[in-house]
């Protein structure tokens, strides 16, 4: 329960986390599937796999976190390379796969830096350093040489889709602590809240007293010197 004060941008900002959940858990299941497809599926695939990654990061930036810019950034920057992806017309692994690599190093190295940036307030830095070394390692490879046939693709795509479901996941359960951690302090138990009021008037009485106090001593000066 929030004040009554709190805006509605508060209010969404800090139901953001179940999205981010979803968001790994849809994750999750994209990897899952993606390990599933025939060789001849994965180009029209890539494109939304992409997309998604893109809405994401509108969740994301919705959620209200400082780095919201960067998030709201990617996120065009992310949906432009899903338009480039299904515009293609070349029917080999090439563009996909180079394509998959931007991606996955881009996002990478934002998860290193806001994981470095974060070390001195979030507990869970160093594990989204790792998954963002991760993505930026499986990134370069995907851009290289190496991943110009199907099954490189397909397992590149599918260890994507585990490690943004990992980071989705942290930083839901993270925004949730956050929130609850936040609730607590803002909400009180009714004996709390009989506590307080009473505090309140016991000090507005204290303060009013000497006021009282003060205006009768006068009223009585005031009679005394007319005797």
């Amino acid at each position: 329960m929030l004040w009554s004060g709190s805006s509605p941008l508060s209010v969404m900002r800090e139901s953001m986390w179940g999205f981010l959940l979803f968001a790994g858990v849809a994750w999750l299941a994209v990897g899952w599937s993606v390990l599933r497809l025939e060789p001849a599926d994965v180009v029209g695939v890539t494109g939304p796999v992409i997309f998604f990654g893109a809405l994401c990061e509108i969740v994301r930036a919705l959620a209200g976190t400082k780095t919201w810019w960067i998030n709201a950034a990617m996120a065009v920057l992310f949906a432009g390379t899903g338009v480039v992806v299904l515009l293609d017309r070349d029917s080999t692994y090439t563009t996909p796969a180079s394509l998959i690599g931007w991606f996955l190093m881009v996002r990478g190295a934002v998860d290193i830096a806001v994981a470095t940036m974060n070390r001195g307030t979030d507990r869970t830095w160093g594990l989204l350093v790792v998954v963002g070394g991760l993505q930026a390692g499986l990134g370069f490879y995907a851009a290289s040489p190496f991943a110009r046939t199907a099954d490189p693709v397909i397992v590149t795509l599918g260890a994507l889709g585990v490690l943004r479901a990992i980071a989705d996941l942290v930083t839901a359960l993270r925004l949730r602590e956050i929130a609850a951690a936040r609730h607590d302090v803002l909400r009180l138990t009714p004996e709390r809240e009989a506590g307080m009021t009473g505090y309140a008037a016991g000090m507005s009485d204290y303060e009013t007293q000497p006021a009282a106090r003060h205006r009768a001593d006068a009223e009585l000066q005031e009679q005394v010197e007319k005797l």
